[in-house]
This record gives structure tokens, C-alpha cells and sequence, in this order.
């Protein structure tokens, strides 16, 4: 390798692998590896595959330019309920936003309904006197004699951190300043987090719901950065940390620190950029992003080469797809669906005697049962063993040994016994049932998005989406597969093309007819130099491009429709283009415009971020070559549902227009491609793998 100090690192702690990789300032990828997360200190599990890379490359911690980190802590933290006493403070009478909610069940007639968890009870519930209008303006002053009371309130409930959420503050933040100025010079260690800061929207349950979430893990997320930043610059790491957001872009850990509450899904957030450049090289306009790694699998749908984004989701749902079960957070979000299906997921017979997957995980430690690190719980990795579809000398680049009677026993204890099935059998359930689950959580995805999946290719990648790939896209009626080049670490690749970004929305009301131009231009442009100045900290040479939205909605609708805002500043000319383009989006939403109705407009948003790299066009060749096989091994086939002999090939080995059919194992250091009795393989000139479905041939869905 050349002497170059012009190295970029990306790291990503996942519940069950932390994957690192190195690649150079043209993006050729240089080293990856997958090492055990280390759950107690995941740190530890992030420089041990640091030092791995760096070595295999021949490279020094001085050599690295960029850094890219992304974890699943703040999720974890927040589903496992290992977060900071919160307390919240809210505007006299309003105590009860959060016992009051949506003022509805999530689930009307279900009487042993689960309630939400929403981390603060109500005897943590304070209010403060003050009162500003929806428009800003102060109609009660702030209580400031009120605060000693509060002060003492809060030291004797023992609290760590404290939420603040006072109505309106979204239009005038003067109160939530004032107040959080007052307690820290009380409290100098209590951690405040300020709803305009977090999440300054209209909506006060939404808003103070995602301030609690991010008062939960500050703390934890805090001290968690600030160690991983000094372990490795102790290591001789020279260069700032970026941390990967849920939005699928870059900011720095200072921000990171002030608003965990955005690293929330930044781990999956790198693997739909990956699918979306994927797209952007293949040209190919729709795409469903398949991600399954060791403890979740994640579906995104990514439509024109960019991912669809929300800015509201759900956190700990106790329903996995009914809508109003978990957390709500409010903040800008690549919209995806996650489930408890990786190769981690427990698998369990339920009471009713069927047959369950997940969401619990074995995690690594002790990892499932063929990991031979003291699991007996059977899990879908363990299933996988037992088909035949993983060779235990090249799992996890040959350095975890396999137990594979241990996943048989498992198998036959957990699921065998109680259904009256041997080894392969209750694999083969397990297969069957985790497929399924993957294949109906994107169908219902694409249903409640208003798409179609058959039209689509899908990106399969993670540790255990190039194995599933094939048995999930049948059931979603998908066609056409692509796995890319190092797939198994497939969404740390994604963060090396995230670009450095902020964004900001804003709740300010109108309505199209009475706009406020000038008034305006004043307030996006605000928001402008805000999210510039935090993406500056990060980026801070080079040309910066901005986006903007307004979120559109008729009269007295509950929700509303992102509109794209042009570039120049807004002008009265631009009102009737901005009716017309709310009308065409909802009428390809809802089939028809709804004429003569007033249209308001309820937020703005901007975003700034650094240029995209650039993206190289693939140019693909029809050549077709017979593939050479390396051997042969027995898989226990999902079509015929009978033992097979399928082809082994060293992914490595093969050229571009090679082509093989299926039953066939692709194998590699992180992962294996499993291309099922009905697709064909093909690779193409950039290294992906394409696979098939053979259209001709009639087979029974395994």
C-alpha cells in the first residue's frame, strides 16, 4: 500500500458484531472485519477490530483522515430501559401530557392492553408557571420565584436528568432558556434537555415524548463518547469523530452528545445510504433495502436513489406493527421497518404450542448455541447450521469455532420435543417462520407506503442477509437480487458515502393563501445558518447543499405532506406552484385532489449537508461464463424441501459474467450467499452478485 495519511476508518457496534472497515480517499476498500460486540464495554470490541484492519492493510492510526462511528447503544438503552432518572417540567396544567397522550387505546378492544412505557411516572411530573402563545408571544410571564420550589422538588425526587417541555416553546424558547440557566445554577450536575432544542414542533405529547427520550440516554451516551473519543485518541487516532444519525448523515460527537435522541436506528441508517448508492451505480429506481444482521433484520424502501425518510417513529412497541404501542420520537428518521429477526433470534415454542422467533436475541455473548461460548438457546443461526448453509471452518473469517451438534441439540430441545420434530425439521420451521416474518414486515411496509414490491430489486446485505435473501424475496413476490461487495459489513461500508448533515424543523403556522413571504425567508433562513453552522463543525471545507420542505396539509387534516420548497428565496409567484405541487402529491397519494379547500402549512425544513460523493455509473457486459465450482455440500433445499447437493464457490474466485444456478452456496469471510433451487447467479463487473428468479420452472414455496 502507498504512504498515505489520507485513510478513512468506519466502525459500527451492532448487537451481536461490531464491523469495521478501511478504505482509502477513493473509496477501494481495504480491510473489513467482524469481531464480537462486547456488550460491557463496546468500545473494546471497536478497537480490537480498528487494530485488525489497520494491520491487515499495513496502515498507522496517524494515516486516518476520517472516522465514521455508528452503535446501536442509544436504541438499546432506550428498549432495555438501562437510561437516567428523568423528570420532566412542563407548563402549569399541563402535568398530564403524558398520562393524556393520543386520548385513545392503540388497540381498542384488547382488554389485557400493555401500555407504553414512557420512562417518567407522573410523581416525576413537575410544571412551572408561564405561558407563551402558538405565534411566540408571552401572554403570562415566566414564575422565576417559582423556581427554588422546583429546584427542591427535583433533588429530592433523585432525578439524573430533567425534560423541559413548556407549551409552545417551538415559537419562543425564552422560558425553556431561562428555566434551564435557573437549575444549572442550582444543580450544576443535572442533565437539561430543551424541547426546542430536541424536537421543535407543534404537538406537545410527541415533543415532550422525544425530549424524554433524549434526557434518558444523555447521560449514558455522553460519558460513552467521551471514552470512545480518548480510547482511541490514546490509541494515536489524530482526527475528529463523526457520528452516523439516523437521517442518514454525519454530525460531530459534540452534537451527537446534546442529541442522542438522533443516533436512535444510525446503524441501519448506513446500510439504506449503501442500498441508495447501490441504486445510483445500477440505475436502478426501485429498491428495497434488505438488512439482517445478528440480532434484527432492517427493510427499507428507497425510491429515485434516495430512502424514504419520516420524521416521526416508534420505540419499543408492545405491539410489533400496530402504531401507537411504543415511544413516539419525533426527529428526522430514514423510515424503515426493524424486527427481532436476525441470526440471534431465539426460537421457542409459546404456550398455544406455536412456534415463535425473537424479538429476544442471544446477542454474542453467549450467542447461539453453535457458537460454543456456553448458549443453548436455538436460535435462526443455529437453524442455518443444522440446513447445511453455513460451512463451520469459514464462519466469521474462520476465527469462531462452530459447534454443530450443540445447534442440533438445541434445536431438538427447544422446538424438536415439544412439535414432535427431529434436528432438521425444527430447523426448517425456524427457517420457515423467521422467513416469513422478514417477507410479511416488508409487505406490510410497502402496503402502508403505497408500493409495490414486485417491481422492485432487492439489496440484501448484514451478516445473514446474503443467506436469507432468496427465501425472503420469493415470499415478497421479488424477483430480482443484488448483493454487493462486502456484504457483511455492508452498512459501515454506508457510512464512508453519508455525507456530513444537519436538519432542522420548524413548526410555524400559515396558510398558503395568507403567506407571509418575506416573514418567511427570515425564518428559513435561520434555520439555514443553525444547521450550516453544525454541519461546518464537520465539514469544515467544501461547497454545502441545501434542502427545503414544507409539510402541507388541507384545513382541519391531522397530518400532513412533505412539499419540496425551491431553491431561490420564496417569492408570491411561488404560492401557485407550491398549491399545484401539494395537489399533484395528493392526488398520487390519495387518488384525487380535493378542490376549494383552504391548504395550511404547519412546519419547515432544512437541510444542509456536505456534497455526495460522487457516484460511478456501472456499465455491465451481456457476457455469460459457466461458473467453477469449489466442491460440493449437502443443504437441505427450501424449494424441494429434500437434502441437496448444492455447488460451493469462493466468491473471490469468480469474474465478472460468471453464472451459476441454484442450489448454491457463494461463500466469503463475513457471510454466504445462499442462491435457493429456483434463482440463477450472476456476477457483474463491479464485483455484485445478481440473482434470478427462474420464472419457467414451477416450484412449492419452501
Amino acid at each position: 500500500m502507498q504512504n498515505s495519511n489520507r485513510l478513512r476508518l468506519a466502525i459500527d457496534i451492532g448487537g451481536t458484531f461490531t464491523d469495521t472497515v478501511l478504505a482509502d480517499v477513493h473509496d477501494t476498500i481495504l480491510a473489513t472485519t467482524k469481531t464480537p460486540t462486547t456488550p460491557l464495554n463496546p468500545t473494546l470490541g471497536a478497537l480490537e477490530g480498528a487494530e485488525r484492519v489497520l494491520t491487515e492493510a499495513g496502515a498507522g492510526w496517524s494515516q486516518i483522515e476520517g472516522f465514521i462511528h455508528g452503535t446501536t447503544l442509544a436504541t438499546n438503552a432506550l428498549i432495555e430501559r438501562r437510561g437516567a432518572v428523568v423528570a420532566t417540567v412542563t407548563t402549569a396544567g399541563f402535568r398530564d401530557i403524558l398520562e393524556i397522550a393520543y386520548e385513545r387505546r392503540y388497540s381498542q378492544y384488547d382488554i389485557n392492553l400493555v401500555k407504553p412505557d414512557l420512562l417518567v411516572p407522573r410523581a416525576r411530573a413537575f410544571t412551572i408557571a408561564g405561558r407563551m402563545t402558538a405565534t411566540g408571544a408571552e401572554v403570562e410571564p415566566f414564575d422565576e420565584a417559582g423556581v427554588a420550589a422546583l429546584t427542591k422538588e427535583l433533588a429530592n425526587s433523585g432525578v439524573q436528568a430533567v425534560a423541559v417541555c413548556l407549551m409552545h416553546a417551538y415559537a419562543n424558547p425564552a422560558h425553556e432558556l431561562r428555566l434551564r440557566e435557573m437549575l444549572t445554577a442550582a444543580l450544576p450536575e443535572l442533565v437539561i434537555s430543551l424541547s426546542h432544542e430536541v424536537s421543535p414542533e407543534a404537538r406537545e405529547f410527541d415533543r415532550l415524548s422525544t425530549t424524554i427520550a433524549n434526557a434518558y440516554i444523555q447521560p449514558l451516551m455522553a460519558g460513552y463518547l467521551a471514552g470512545f473519543q480518548a480510547r482511541f485518541t490514546a490509541m494515536g487516532l489524530m482526527c475528529p469523530i463523526l457520528m452516523m444519525t439516523a437521517g442518514g448523515g454525519m454530525t460531530t460527537i459534540e452534537t451527537a452528545a446534546r442529541l442522542p435522541i438522533r443516533l436512535v436506528e444510525s446503524g441501519p441508517a448506513g446500510g439504506a445510504i449503501l442500498a441508495a448508492r447501490i441504486a445510483a451505480e445500477t440505475n436502478e429506481a426501485e429498491v428495497l433495502s434488505f438488512d439482517m444482521g445478528g440480532t434484527t433484520a432492517k427493510l427499507c424502501l428507497i425510491d429515485e436513489f434516495r430512502p424514504l425518510t419520516t420524521r416521526r417513529f416508534e420505540i419499543a412497541r408492545a405491539e410489533r406493527f400496530i402504531k401507537g404501542s411504543g415511544m413516539p420520537v419525533r426527529i428526522p428518521v430514514i423510515e424503515m421497518i426493524e424486527i427481532g429477526a436476525g441470526g440471534g433470534s431465539i426460537a421457542h415454542v409459546d404456550r398455544l404450542g406455536r412456534l415463535q422467533i425473537g424479538p429476544e436475541s442471544a446477542g454474542s455473548v453467549p450467542g447461539p448455541a453453535a457458537f460454543a461460548k456456553g448458549g443453548t438457546h436455538a436460535t435462526v443461526t443455529d437453524a442455518d447450521v443444522t440446513l447445511g448453509l453455513i460451512d463451520p471452518k469459514l464462519f466469521a473469517e474462520g476465527r469462531l469455532e462452530m459447534d454443530t451438534q450443540a445447534a442440533s441439540r438445541a434445536l431438538e430441545a427447544a422446538v424438536g420435543l415439544p412439535m414432535g420434530m427431529d434436528a432438521t425439521g425444527a430447523a426448517h420451521g425456524v427457517s420457515e417462520i423467521v422467513n416469513e416474518n422478514m417477507a410479511g414486515a416488508g409487505r406490510m411496509h410497502a402496503v402502508e407506503t403505497g408500493k409495490d414490491l414486485s417491481t422492485r430489486v432487492m439489496i440484501a446485505f448484514g451478516g445473514n442477509g446474503p443467506l436469507h435473501a432468496t427465501r425472503v424475496a420469493r415470499r415478497a413476490q421479488v424477483d430480482r437480487i443484488l448483493i454487493p461487495k462486502n456484504p457483511g459489513v455492508g452498512s459501515a461500508v454506508g457510512f464512508l458515502f453519508a455525507p456530513v448533515s444537519f436538519e432542522t424543523v420548524r413548526s410555524r403556522y400559515c396558510t398558503l393563501d395568507t403567506m407571509d413571504v418575506d416573514g418567511l425567508n427570515r425564518f428559513l433562513d435561520a434555520m439555514a445558518d443553525e444547521a450550516e453552522s453544525l454541519v461546518r463543525a464537520g465539514a469544515p471545507q467544501g461547497t454545502l447543499v441545501h434542502r427545503r420542505a414544507a409539510y402541507m396539509r388541507y384545513h382541519g387534516q391531522g397530518h400532513e405532506i412533505q412539499i419540496s420548497l425551491p431553491d431561490h428565496r420564496l417569492t408570491d409567484a411561488d404560492v401557485p406552484l407550491l398549491q399545484r405541487a401539494f395537489e399533484d402529491e395528493y392526488s398520487r397519494q390519495f387518488s384525487r385532489a380535493v378542490p376549494g379547500m383552504k391548504i395550511e402549512i404547519l412546519n419547515w425544513a432544512v437541510e444542509v449537508s456536505s456534497k455526495a460523493r460522487p457516484v460511478r455509473q456501472s456499465v455491465q457486459t451481456p457476457v455469460r461464463t459457466p461458473a467453477k465450482a469449489t466442491g460440493k455440500r449437502s443443504v437441505f433445499c427450501d424449494v424441494t424441501r429434500q437434502w441437496r447437493a448444492a455447488g460451493l464457490y469462493n466468491r473471490a474466485e469468480l469474474r465478472a459474467g460468471d453464472f451459476l444456478e441454484g442450489p448454491a452456496l457463494i461463500t466469503e469471510p463475513q457471510t454466504t450467499t445462499f442462491v435457493s433451487a429456483d434463482f440463477d447467479a450472476r456476477m457483474d463487473e463491479d464485483g455484485n452478485i445478481w440473482l434470478q428468479r427462474r420464472k419457467e420452472d414451477t416450484y412449492e414455496h419452501g
